[in-house]
């Protein structure tokens, strides 16, 4: 099995709705988010996909999420926007654009402090 990693990141302001604490008040991270995609074969130029490639990918639905107030996107407007529940929108999102025949994603986390991270993998 053959693995790559990306690292991307975005910036946005959330707050978690019913939650008793400081982050049911209105507050932003700098969210990093680290990418893993996995397969089993490689192409004729001995590579799983080209970084360039996936980068792009993962940055198209990333940007999405950047410099915006996340509970007014869905699914975030019905579902709170903590690390674990935008870990597993960024996986869901991302394998209808990455995955095929020989390579899926394999897990997304995503940190919203250097010392804090939430992982989302099936």
């Amino acid at each position: 099995m053959y693995s790559l990693e990306v690292t991307t990141h975005f910036s946005a302001a959330h707050k978690l709705r019913d939650y008793q604490g400081e982050c049911e008040a209105l507050h932003g991270h700098n969210w990093k988010v680290v990418v893993t995609a996995s397969g089993e074969t490689l192409d004729h130029l001995g590579m799983l996909l080209d970084f360039k490639d996936l980068k792009r990918k993962i940055n198209a639905i990333v940007q999405q999420l950047d410099h915006s107030y996340l509970n007014d996107i869905p699914p975030f407007d019905t579902r709170n926007p903590s690390s674990e529940n935008i870990a597993c929108y960024l996986f869901q999102e991302l394998r209808k654009s990455i995955n095929d025949e020989n390579i899926s994603v394999s897990q997304v986390k995503v940190w919203e402090s250097e010392n804090c991270a939430a992982i989302y993998s099936e």
